[in-house]
């Protein structure tokens, strides 16, 4: 699989994991705030900002619908309401990207409607996300690939003809470079159900990079997706979950986005290749090997016996492979105890 680049960073399975921070809703519509989110998630080293863009009337209408999933964050709450909370000002996007450019941070978005990309391509965003529940809409999807630029889309809530469809389809209009990420579309999920087994098998698959949008509390499930091949990491991010917001109660905070960007880098660095025998670095360790030492004192022509030869470290003497072949025979000349036997002795 090729690599991609997505502005300054080469994302591919060569490379360490970029990691993304969502900043979602979590400016509780405070621009101050989202910048301060923008400048934690800078100094926990993250590679990327996102946002999201829509409106509260790109995505539904007034009176369409109240959530009542009892399992759901925002029971009661009136769908477009929760949008017009949850939405980031398009008028702040542009202080948002200058902010982060300042910081070393790229900064994307997800367009949920045509509008959306015509707005983020006047900001000449580097690439493009699209959100699970927005992988099936394919005037969208055409309208992105159609940007030519690198595109990574989730793959929640979508069966695997869904994901075949959105692929087709992105191809088909111009995307040329494609990351798909596995996700699991419940706020938050749960290790259980979130199945990492599915990304070497969507790699090899559609044959592109992958990565995960993970959605689980803490950073284990996204470090052990490194270890299955994800290149890219999106976790959605907080200053603090105390101060609520729309995704906080499933979002990293500061402290626990910089570890899982250091443990996510130390997970990719370990996967290294096929390897056995001694490397170069276990060389020393060699001396913390056993081998057979004399373990008594022996006149010469006294034979080796249980007695008076063990297996201990260090590995100074003979391998203990020998240990057998060694009893019974015969010393050449006498041997102090704590004296590693070698074949001269014998």
């Amino acid at each position: 699989m090729k690599d991609i680049q997505i502005g300054k960073y080469t994302v591919g399975a060569r490379h360490k994991p970029f990691i993304i921070a969502e900043m979602s809703g979590n400016h509780n519509q405070s621009l101050d705030k989202a910048l301060a989110i923008l400048d934690a998630a800078a100094a926990a080293g993250a590679h990327a900002i996102k946002l999201q863009t829509y409106t509260p009337d790109t995505m539904t209408l007034l009176g369409a619908h109240t959530i009542e999933d009892a399992d759901s964050l925002w029971r009661g709450r009136e769908l477009y309401d929760l949008y017009k909370e949850a939405h980031t000002p398009w008028e702040w996007h542009e202080t948002i990207f200058k902010r982060a450019a300042e910081q070393g941070l790229l900064a994307f978005s997800s367009p949920f409607d045509e509008t959306a990309v015509d707005f983020l391509e006047s900001l000449n965003v580097p690439c493009y996300k699209i959100a699970s529940f927005e992988n099936t809409d394919v005037p969208l999807l055409k309208k992105v690939a159609a940007t030519g630029k690198p595109v990574i889309m989730s793959t929640g809530v979508a069966t695997l003809a869904d994901i075949d469809e959105g692929v087709r389809t992105l191809k088909a209009h111009g995307c040329t470079d494609l990351i798909l990420l596995k996700c699991t579309s419940t706020y938050p999920a749960t290790p259980e159900n979130t199945n990492l087994q599915t990304i070497p098998h969507l790699a090899q698959l559609f044959n592109c990079t992958v990565g995960l949008s993970d959605h689980t509390m803490g950073i284990g499930a996204s470090v052990a997706a490194v270890a299955l091949g994800a290149s890219v990491i999106e976790k959605h991010f907080t200053i603090s979950r105390a101060e609520g917001g729309v995704d906080a109660a499933f979002s990293l905070e500061p402290q626990e986005l910089k570890a899982l960007v250091e443990e996510s880098e130390r997970a990719f660095l370990a996967l290294g290749h096929i390897k056995y025998g001694v490397q170069k670095a276990e060389q020393k360790s060699l001396f913390f090997k056993r081998s057979i030492y004399v373990s008594s004192d022996i006149k010469a022509g006294e034979a080796f016996s249980k007695e008076n030869i063990r297996v201990i470290r260090p590995g100074n003497g003979l391998a203990p492979k020998y240990y057998d072949e060694v009893l019974g025979k015969v010393a050449k000349t006498d041997i102090k105890t704590g004296t590693p036997l070698t074949w001269e002795l014998l």
